[in-house]
């Protein structure tokens, strides 16, 4: 059972060290986009790498659409793959709407998880009266007809608007490779369950320490998005990179490092 659990997120495990740093990533991407941070842990903790199911090279005959029509059936996921390892002590690093995969987890399971570090998140992306995610209903509405009509073009135009950093074009570019190499089904699903999702009940919930990385100028998820995760979160920190764009791990890695080891050592 442990090992199909393992080959189903193709789950890798690196680094030594008594603590685990586990890394999820996020939408439309695989682990290969922390390969410009993980270096930087390998000789002090336990890395574990995975890709969520229907992404990089997971199964993709345990793609369930019954079972991934929320968020829910990727935080079990994300729980198997601990309990396979055995893993204590975990800090769970997400991105985007992997952050909201980690604040469920660590309320299901606070035995596990002693820390969370969120790089970009958004508990909700769509408007409301009293909150501001970003977007409009009627954006997500066109952002969802635009992928659904064509994919590829959809990726292609999204790529540089996500990762920002225009100075930096192979950016964009890795992005857009990455959106493509995924089942296009797979895809406009998971977006939808994305883009309508709504864990903004889910931040009070949170009772570990944590720490929200946001960039000063992000198009997915804007710096108001960050400071309302961290005023929700009790006793949470926020640091901001001078920078621009959704993925700093990818553009601004060794600020990201900085950032994070700060965190960890205190």
């Amino acid at each position: 059972m442990n090992e199909q659990v393992l080959k189903r997120n193709n789950v890798k495990v690196i680094g030594k060290g008594e603590k685990t740093l586990v890394f999820i990533h996020g939408y439309g991407c695989d682990q290969s986009m922390w390969r410009l941070i993980t270096p930087a842990f390998e000789e002090n903790y336990q890395v574990v790498l995975l890709d969520l199911v229907g992404c990089g090279k997971s199964d993709e005959k345990a793609y369930d659409y019954d079972k991934y029509s929320t968020l829910q059936g990727y935080t079990d996921d994300l729980l198997e793959v601990c309990e396979a390892l055995e893993l204590k002590n975990v800090t769970l690093v997400g991105h985007s709407i992997s952050g909201n995969i980690s604040i469920l987890a660590s309320i299901i399971r606070k035995d596990i998880f002693d820390n969370l570090i969120l790089i970009c998140p958004s508990p909700r992306f769509i408007n409301t009266k009293n909150y501001h995610g970003g977007f409009d209903q009627t954006d997500i509405d066109d952002l969802i007809e635009a992928l659904d009509s064509n994919y590829l073009g959809w990726s292609k135009a999204i790529s540089p608007v996500i990762m920002g950093n225009p100075e930096k074009p192979e950016l964009a570019l890795e992005l857009e490779e990455s959106f493509c190499d995924n089942n296009p089904q797979i895809a406009k699903h998971f977006a939808k369950v994305t883009f309508f999702c709504d864990n903004r009940k889910d931040l009070e919930k949170v009772d570990i320490k944590t720490l929200i990385i946001q960039c000063a100028e992000d198009n997915l998820a804007a710096l108001t998005v960050g400071e309302f995760v961290h005023s929700k979160i009790t006793g949470s920190e926020l640091t901001v990179l001078n920078t621009n764009g959704h993925c700093p791990h990818l553009s601004n890695p060794n600020e990201t490092i900085q950032a994070m080891k700060q965190f960890l050592l205190y």
